[in-house]
């Protein structure tokens, strides 16, 4: 069976992620997303929230395996005895950012192999700091993220 991860701080989980996931599931039988913690951003929504609101969108898809990871990564893909790790790439700072990420990762464990997955041309502009911030300041943001993590975040925010 081959599986990959694909790991983000998803905060939250936006239709670009969800895409990423979707094309993931075209290659592999099974898709980890990971809820990673990165300890340089300060999130908007507490890793439980992200995870529901992921498990929500894949609720009805068996192959997708949602768990949250405080570690470095390729010490989740050694425990998930896999080398596949997907990262969606939206444009060249986020080519250059996980480029060099792959560098770093690689020197860890020269087995991995990382997946780029360019996002779709109407997806290029959302970001989850793009919702993030259209929630802050109260403009819409439904058409930027799955169905059911609107209906998450408007039934655990404050209007």
């Amino acid at each position: 069976m081959k599986k990959c991860v694909f790991a983000g701080t998803f905060d939250p989980f936006t239709v670009g992620h969800e895409d990423t996931v979707k094309k993931c599931l075209a290659l592999f039988d099974e898709v980890l997303v990971v809820v990673a913690e990165n300890k340089q951003k300060r999130c908007m929504f507490t890793a439980d929230m992200r995870e529901t609101m992921i498990r929500a969108v894949f609720a009805d898809e068996p192959r997708v395996r949602v768990l949250r990871w405080d570690g470095v990564i390729v010490d989740l893909l050694r425990r998930e005895n896999t080398p596949f790790y997907v990262r969606g790439i939206r444009n060249t700072v986020d080519f250059e950012y996980e480029n060099a990420d792959f560098y770093a990762s690689r020197d860890l464990d020269d087995s991995l192999v990382t997946l780029y997955i360019p996002a779709e041309q109407r997806h290029l502009h959302i970001s989850s700091t793009l919702v993030k911030n259209c929630i802050a300041f109260g403009k819409p943001y439904r058409e930027y993220v799955p169905a059911a993590v609107y209906e998450y975040i408007n039934a655990h925010t404050e209007e």
